[in-house]
């Protein structure tokens, strides 16, 4: 019986098992040794998580044989920060070893995130030359910071580097490293593939970050996350004239340096269509982007609690009409008339809304239903988190609501069943539904709802809400049940 199925067809049918451990992958493993063989031979994408002890590079080494077509592959610790911290003081090595092991069993690699610990520039090296088709890398480096390896990768498109301070132990091995002169930031005048970048903990005082800014002319995407600074004295005017060409920007956690990223984008950067602002950000600094801004923003997505008001959103009003996406988040200083205004300035473009904890849609009554009748070609809502929201405000807001596709109302304690029924009745257009943490929502309203929708395709709901009946028609129907 086993052999009457080639094996091709076997690894085909493998790849449509569900990337995360199931019950499904584990009894296809228990079949038979030809069956586990060709399991890991249809798999391309492996996610590790480690304890960081020698003992571990040789079992990752016999792991990784195991899967020789891996072409994406994470590699994270399992333990916790301090006995990362101090496993890697007292062999700084370890990291080293293991990006080794990963490069000589993975040459198929095309995505590869690295996030166990530092590592250095010698064993960059040798990962460029092993896996000379990497698209995509994420690795974190220790102080002092070198980015001219990054010209060793001649398909990066996609690069992620989360910044830390060495220790006694890491600064002498990378010493020992520049001795070799591996390790300078040397005026080499190249042009990189990179397409997006996302950099973290970026100081003011890091060198070398100047030249990758003068590197990437290709650049259109950029993440900034908890930076100070974007590097030493040299590194601004390389940096104006990277961000020329920038389509999509976010920065979180990022206050020091916000308003000069934002002036500059207002000033130099015509082609960015997407920004995101979390956790950081003078009033007039936001205000002074959106008034002088000349590109025509297509996504706003801001997280300002104490920073955002209505006078910003008057002035988005106003500069940015064609928007099709706004996300807002824990809004504290937004008022119900605001959004109001933006309702009515955006009535015709705006696809996509979410209000996440914002207290202004418990507060203000008639809000939503405002909002309904003036944005009703939203194809997206995302209301999470809002725990005072009742039924009769959601509903208002739902019945003017027809083309949602979809609705995310994860976290809303106020919501009864009532709602989740309405929403079969109001918005038959929906494929994806998230119900998540909706206490007040019972079993058979979940049931009459999925039962109701025809065009539904994944639903996100607590287990213990699932009946039979919905499992089986979920299962008939090709419906993914996310708990």
């Amino acid at each position: 019986m086993e052999n009457m199925l080639c094996d091709e067809l076997l690894q085909e049918i493998f790849t449509k098992l569900p990337t995360t451990p199931s019950s499904s992958s584990l009894s296809v493993c228990l079949v038979s040794k030809r069956w586990l063989n060709l399991y890991r031979a249809s798999k391309t994408s492996l996610s590790l998580r480690i304890i960081p002890d020698n003992s571990m590079v040789f079992s990752v080494s016999s792991l990784l044989s195991n899967y020789p077509f891996v072409s994406s592959l994470s590699v994270a610790l399992s333990s916790s920060e301090s006995t990362a911290t101090t496993s890697s003081r007292s062999n700084p090595s370890f990291f080293d070893r293991l990006l080794f092991v990963v490069s000589s069993s993975c040459s198929n690699l095309k995505h590869l995130r690295f996030s166990a610990g530092p590592v250095s520039v010698s064993s960059l090296l040798s990962l460029s030359e092993a896996c000379n088709h990497l698209t995509s890398l994420t690795v974190s480096l220790s102080r002092p910071l070198y980015f001219n390896w990054v010209a060793s990768f001649s398909c990066l498109k996609e690069l992620s580097v989360y910044a830390c301070d060495a220790d006694e132990v890491e600064n002498e091995v990378f010493r020992r490293y520049g001795e070799t002169g591996l390790c300078s930031n040397e005026e080499i005048d190249t042009v990189l593939g990179l397409e997006s970048l996302c950099l973290s903990g970026i100081r003011s005082e890091d060198t070398g970050v100047g030249w990758l800014w003068r590197s990437c002319k290709r650049l259109k995407k950029l993440q900034l996350k908890s930076c100070s600074g974007i590097g030493d004295g040299g590194s601004f005017a390389n940096f104006v004239k990277c961000s020329q060409g920038l389509e999509e920007v976010k920065l979180r956690t990022c206050r020091s340096i916000v308003d000069v990223v934002l002036l500059n984008l207002a000033e130099n950067c015509d082609s960015l269509n997407s920004l995101l602002v979390y956790d950081g950000c003078s009033r007039e600094g936001l205000l002074q982007f959106i008034s002088h801004c000349r590109c025509n923003l297509q996504k706003l997505d801001l997280r300002l609690p104490l920073d955002l008001n209505n006078v910003h959103l008057s002035a988005v009003a106003v500069k940015f009409r064609g928007l099709s996406v706004l996300r807002l988040q824990s809004c504290c200083l937004v008022s119900g008339d605001g959004l109001k205004a933006l309702g009515v300035a955006m009535s015709s473009g705006l696809e996509e809304l979410a209000l996440i904890n914002c207290d202004v849609v418990d507060r203000e009554p008639g809000l939503l239903a405002s909002l309904g009748q003036n944005l009703k070609q939203l194809r997206k809502l995302d209301l999470s988190y809002n725990e005072m929201l009742l039924d009769k405000e959601f509903m208002a807001m739902l019945v003017s609501c027809n083309y949602l596709t979809e609705l995310k109302l994860r976290g809303c304690k106020g919501l009864t069943s009532m709602a989740v029924v309405s929403m079969s009745k109001s918005c038959k257009r929906l494929q994806t539904v998230d119900i998540m943490h909706c206490c007040r929502v019972g079993a058979e309203a979940v049931e009459l709802f999925v039962l109701n929708s025809p065009q539904l395709r994944r639903v996100e709901v607590d287990e213990n809400k699932l009946s039979d009946v919905v499992r089986t028609w979920a299962s008939q129907k090709f419906i993914e049940v996310v708990v």
